[in-house]
């Protein structure tokens, strides 16, 4: 059952408590809120300004998994502080560990710092839970896809349109580092679980994936260097720094470039597209 008044009074503490730099907002000119604003909040959750505004007047609709959800995001809540909101709302919280894609706020916070480079959040299977604007002039909008096609390798395996923008001489290698971690991944997490699931799903669904499967190569890497192809800008060689999330499963990936580079001059021209494309999305929507 729904605490509402338990409930309005945790979203509001937990709103007053960040300012619009711990989130990645701008904080603006006469600025009288304690905190965020219920507005800016209800953006960082994908809401209507209305709807979470009832929710904090302890009004409105039964508040379903999803939006509880993002609105646990949206306030970068640990993962005890989003368990307790599911419970407020009268909902059981979600698994923790690899299934989860509930983002932790200390990666959130460094993220949210990193507009100026091309970085995303992926999940173990290479799914993408967040991407910077730069991250997605770079690859293009990988956060949009459903079903297993959320994961990249899967992507990579079943469509040839997911290597277009990779550099043709790095592709071979690409499936053997993809092969070798899903393998990896269906052992340690055993069978049934999402990892095996996906790795069963492209051994019948690609030719390519059954080959490499079957020479069970294990331990395979990535280069230090990346190289993508942009439409517009060509070849840029990037370096790739991880930062892991064990508790979560969930890595933060920062492309960068040496500067006075070629790729460095490149980033900045990537910029302004990525700019001019949040533009056009924000004018559209």
């Amino acid at each position: 059952m729904i605490d509402r008044a338990g409930l309005a009074e945790f979203l509001r503490r937990r709103r007053e408590s960040l300012q619009p730099e711990d989130v990645g907002m701008p904080r603006g000119q006469r600025r009288r809120t304690a905190g965020l604003r219920r507005e800016e909040v209800a953006t960082l959750c994908h809401l209507s300004a209305d709807y979470y505004s009832r929710l904090e007047q302890e009004r409105g609709p039964h508040p379903s998994e999803r939006l509880i959800a993002a609105i646990a995001q949206g306030l970068h809540l640990s993962l005890d502080e989003r368990d307790h909101l599911f419970r407020l709302a009268g909902h059981n919280p979600p698994a923790r560990g690899a299934t989860s894609e509930h983002i932790g706020p200390g990666l959130l916070r460094i993220f949210d710092r990193l507009a100026d480079s091309p970085a995303e959040i992926v999940t173990e299977l290479g799914e993408t839970l967040r991407q910077t604007p730069m991250g997605v002039a770079l690859t293009g909008d990988t956060t949009r896809y459903s079903g297993p096609a959320r994961s990249m390798p899967y992507r990579w395996f079943t469509d040839p349109a997911s290597r277009v923008r990779y550099h043709p001489e790095d592709r071979e290698r690409t499936s053997r580092v993809f092969a070798s971690g899903a393998r990896r991944l269906a052992t340690v997490r055993g069978p049934g679980s999402k990892a095996a699931r996906l790795a069963d799903l492209l051994l019948t669904e690609s030719r390519e994936f059954a080959k490499l499967w079957n020479e069970h190569e294990v331990g395979a890497s990535f280069d230090d260097v990346k190289r993508f192809v942009h439409p517009e800008l060509g070849v840029l060689a990037l370096d790739c720094q991880t930062l892991h999330d064990p508790g979560q499963s969930h890595r933060l990936l920062v492309y960068t470039a040496a500067p006075g580079s070629e790729t460095y001059h490149k980033l900045e021209l990537l910029a302004a597209i990525g700019a001019q494309q949040m533009s056009e999305s924000a004018s559209g929507s």
